[in-house]
């Protein structure tokens, strides 16, 4: 059975890459029938955030994306850890390292003026006499010094690893007995059966310091799948400013869970031309050998796309429900059908579709003066009184074909242009120029509303 996680430190927000991962990771323990642990990675201890924490599980929670089983947290894990430091150090595998502070930062800059690489030069590695006094020992484990260590990758293929060129002992634990993320790291992963590990690969150069811990063990380390990177479309790496933000923003900026991670799954895997995936396409189609060995590029325009084809195609009895997040409580209106149909085609996001919503259902309270000065000529007055004294004498009015005929009987019987109407009109309904059609404005404010903003718009330009 295959069993995937996603290991999040909560030192910060969930961030985009961060998301992919954890979708892929999903994708894939989902299409083969295993698990999906959800892991958080809290042992540092001075940078861990609570409210970093539940931002992750909020996260999650909006987007659907379910894990298999408890939360694992490493906080709660520290004896576990402690149990494998002291087998390590009892079998010779691992030592007590006495360098001081003081001690490795001159090693660092004797190595660094002679242009050497800076590691750890061993010292204490078979040192069996008398500690010195007043320094906290951290415990290092014994790496390879020679050889190669070679990562099995499923988007890179088999890549080798000089011991002499990477490793040096590294910590394990450190003098106040907290161990580090490396050593932590392959211990949950093969003490939870992880056995196919998605992660980006700015975490390569971890992996063959976490495959000297699993030999050191006697783990078996997992199947590796490392992500190349999300770029700008400038081929630099993704910033705030490019998407590289929360992604509760997503939320606020009004995109949905559906057209996010349809976006994220397309950025380095593919599936022929195809582009909209629903989460059953991506179970059955997603495999991690199919990801792009070469960076994906993060494009917004795309991102819109998706997100305008999602509203577009959703049922109008959903789309209400995702917009009450904006106040707006439309699943009782009478004219919700006619409102929703005429606004889906015109919105990216949920964000901006609640706007144009409630440019319509709610009186205007200001007028775009270039939009007045276009729309209010000689006779425009003139013009909104006669319609709206077809309004006044007209009996029932419910579908746009209603007011489209008295819009028409105006035309023909003042012998006038339609935009002579259409344009102040338009403003009145809608304070500008831009917006659905009128008929179907009108329609879904009802005739006593539609009066209201006639007159509002007269007592306006008449002043």
């Amino acid at each position: 059975m295959i069993v995937t996680r996603f290991a999040p430190s909560p030192t910060g927000y969930l961030h985009i890459g961060g998301l992919r991962t954890a979708l892929f990771s999903y994708l894939w323990a989902k299409k083969n029938g295993g698990k999906f642990v959800l892991r958080i990675e809290d042992t540092d201890k001075a940078r861990n955030s609570q409210e970093a924490t539940d931002a992750i599980l909020e996260a999650f929670e909006w987007l659907g994306l379910e894990h298999d089983g408890d939360i694992i947290y490493q906080s709660q894990r520290d004896d576990i850890y402690k149990k494998y430091i002291d087998q390590l150090l009892d079998e010779g595998k691992a030592y007590k390292c006495y360098m001081s502070k003081e001690e490795l930062t001159e090693l660092r800059e004797t190595q660094m003026a002679n242009k050497e690489r800076t590691k750890y030069n061993g010292k204490y590695r078979d040192f069996d006499g008398t500690p010195p006094e007043g320094v906290e020992a951290v415990i290092r484990i014994k790496a390879p010094l020679t050889g190669e260590i070679i990562v099995k990758d499923g988007v890179k293929g088999d890549i080798s690893f000089q011991a002499e060129d990477i490793l040096d002992d590294f910590v394990i634990a450190r003098a106040d007995g907290a161990p580090t993320y490396n050593f932590v790291v392959a211990i949950d992963d093969a003490l939870m059966g992880i056995n196919e590990v998605i992660r980006g690969d700015d975490h390569l150069s971890n992996t063959p310091k976490q495959m000297v811990v699993y030999e050191a063990l006697g783990f078996e380390p997992p199947k590796f799948y490392h992500v190349p990177m999300i770029h700008n479309s400038a081929g630099k790496k993704l910033s705030k400013r490019d998407g590289a933000t929360d992604v509760m923003a997503y939320k606020e900026m009004g995109y949905t869970p559906a057209s996010l991670l349809n976006f994220l799954v397309r950025l380095g895997w593919s599936h022929g031309d195809q582009e909209i995936f629903s989460m059953d396409e991506m179970q059955n189609l997603f495999n991690p050998k199919d990801i792009n060995k070469s960076a994906s590029i993060y494009n917004t325009e795309k991102l819109d796309w998706l997100s305008a084809h999602y509203i577009k195609n959703t049922p109008n009895s959903e789309l209400a429900k995702q917009l009450e997040q904006y106040e707006l409580i439309l699943t009782s209106h009478d004219k919700k059908e006619i409102l929703l149909d005429e606004l889906k085609d015109r919105a990216k996001t949920l964000k901006e579709m609640a706007t144009l919503v409630k440019e319509i259902i709610e009186t205007p309270t200001s007028y775009d003066e270039k939009a007045v000065k276009k729309a209010f000529k000689e006779g425009s007055v003139e013009i909104l009184n006669a319609f709206g004294a077809k309004i006044t004498s007209a009996g029932e009015l419910h579908l746009p074909v209603d007011y489209h005929h008295l819009m028409e009987e105006v035309v023909n019987e003042m012998e006038i242009g339609f935009g002579k109407i259409g344009q102040p009109l338009r403003v009145a309904l809608l304070g500008k120029m831009t917006g659905p059609g009128l008929d179907s404005v009108m329609s879904i404010i009802g005739k006593d509303e539609t009066m209201l903003r006639i007159a509002n718009a007269i007592t306006l330009n008449s002043n």
